[in-house]
C-alpha cells in the first residue's frame, strides 16, 4: 500500500460530465468547417466566373481578329492580287485608261499655268452650275481630266492612276469609263437640283452664287471608282475608308467639292448594287435553264 504525499495530486479520471463538453467542442469545430465550405465555394465560384468572363472576352477578341484578318485577306486578293494577275496576263496595254487619264491631267494642268491656256481649259472642260445644261453635258467628259488648280496635282495623280488602273483591270475598260462618267455627271446634275431648291431645305439647298464654282473634275471619278470596286468586290474596309474620308471632308470643310464627292459615293453604291442584283438574276436564270435541260 503506497502512501502519497498530500502535495501530489492524484491523476484526474474522465468524468461523465466532461463528455458533453467535448461533444459540443467537436460539433462547434464541424460547424465552423461547414461555414467555411460555402465561403470557399463562393470564392472558387468567383474565380471560375472571372476565368469564364476573361475567356469570353478573349474568345470575342480572337473571333474579331480572325474576322478582320479574313476580311483583309479577301480584299487584298479581290482588289490587288486579282488585278495584278490580270496585268501580268494582259500586259501594260491593260492600263491604257490609267495612262491616258494621268497624261490628260498633266497636260491640262501644264497649259492652265498660262493665262491663255487657262482660258482654253475653262472653255473646254470647265463645268459650273450656272452654265446651260447642254453646255455642261458637253464639257463633262473633258472635265474628267481638268484638275483643281488650288490643289497639288502630283498628289492627285497617284490616286487617279490607282483608281483607273485597278478598275480597268478588275472591271474592264468600258465599265470603268461608265462608272467614272456617271459619278461625275451625278454630282453635276445633283448640284443643279440643289441650286434650284435654294437655301434651306434642311441644309440640302444651295445659294445661287455656288453656280460660279467649278466642279470637282477627276476627283469625283476617283471616289466613284473606289466605291464601286469596294461594292462589287465586297470590300467593306475599302468602302469605309473611301466613304468615311468623304464624310469627314464634307464636315471639316463644307463646300461644293465635299457634296459632289458624297454624291459620287452614293451613285457608285447604287450602280454597284444594281450590278450585283443583275448578276444574281443571271445566275438564277442559268441554274433554271440547266435544271430544265437536265
Amino acid at each position: 500500500m503506497s502512501i502519497l504525499r498530500p502535495d501530489v495530486e492524484r491523476p484526474r479520471e474522465s468524468r461523465p460530465e466532461d463528455e458533453p463538453r467535448a461533444g459540443r467542442e467537436e460539433r462547434g469545430q464541424r460547424a465552423g468547417r461547414a461555414e467555411d465550405e460555402p465561403c470557399a465555394g463562393r470564392a472558387e465560384g468567383g474565380r471560375r466566373g472571372g476565368r469564364a468572363e476573361g475567356g469570353w472576352r478573349g474568345g470575342a477578341l480572337v473571333r474579331t481578329a480572325a474576322f478582320v484578318a479574313r476580311t483583309l485577306r479577301g480584299e487584298w486578293y479581290g482588289i490587288v492580287v486579282d488585278p495584278l494577275r490580270q496585268l501580268r496576263r494582259r500586259g501594260p496595254g491593260a492600263l491604257l485608261l490609267a495612262f491616258v487619264a494621268c497624261a490628260g491631267v498633266i497636260f491640262f494642268h501644264a497649259i492652265a499655268q498660262h493665262p491663255t491656256g487657262g482660258t482654253v481649259v475653262r472653255i473646254l472642260g470647265g463645268v459650273k452650275g450656272d452654265l446651260p445644261l447642254w453646255l455642261a453635258l458637253l464639257r463633262t467628259p473633258v472635265s474628267l481630266y481638268v484638275p483643281a488648280l488650288d490643289l497639288p496635282v502630283w498628289a492627285g495623280i497617284t490616286q487617279l492612276f490607282l483608281a483607273f488602273a485597278l478598275a480597268e483591270l478588275a472591271l474592264g475598260r468600258r465599265r470603268t469609263l461608265l462608272i467614272a462618267y456617271a459619278s461625275t455627271l451625278a454630282g453635276t446634275l445633283t448640284v443643279r437640283v440643289m441650286m434650284a431648291m435654294g437655301p434651306g431645305w434642311w441644309g440640302l439647298g444651295l445659294p445661287p452664287e455656288i453656280g460660279q464654282v467649278l466642279d470637282t473634275g477627276p476627283s469625283a471619278a476617283v471616289v466613284g471608282l473606289f466605291t464601286y470596286l469596294s461594292v462589287v468586290r465586297r470590300a467593306p474596309i475599302v468602302f469605309a475608308l473611301t466613304g468615311g474620308s468623304m464624310v469627314f471632308e464634307s464636315i471639316a470643310k463644307p463646300n461644293l467639292a465635299g457634296r459632289e464627292h458624297l454624291i459620287a459615293v452614293a451613285a457608285a453604291v447604287v450602280l454597284g448594287l444594281l450590278h450585283e442584283r443583275g448578276r444574281r438574276r443571271r445566275r438564277t436564270a442559268t441554274k433554271v435553264r440547266d435544271t430544265a435541260s437536265a
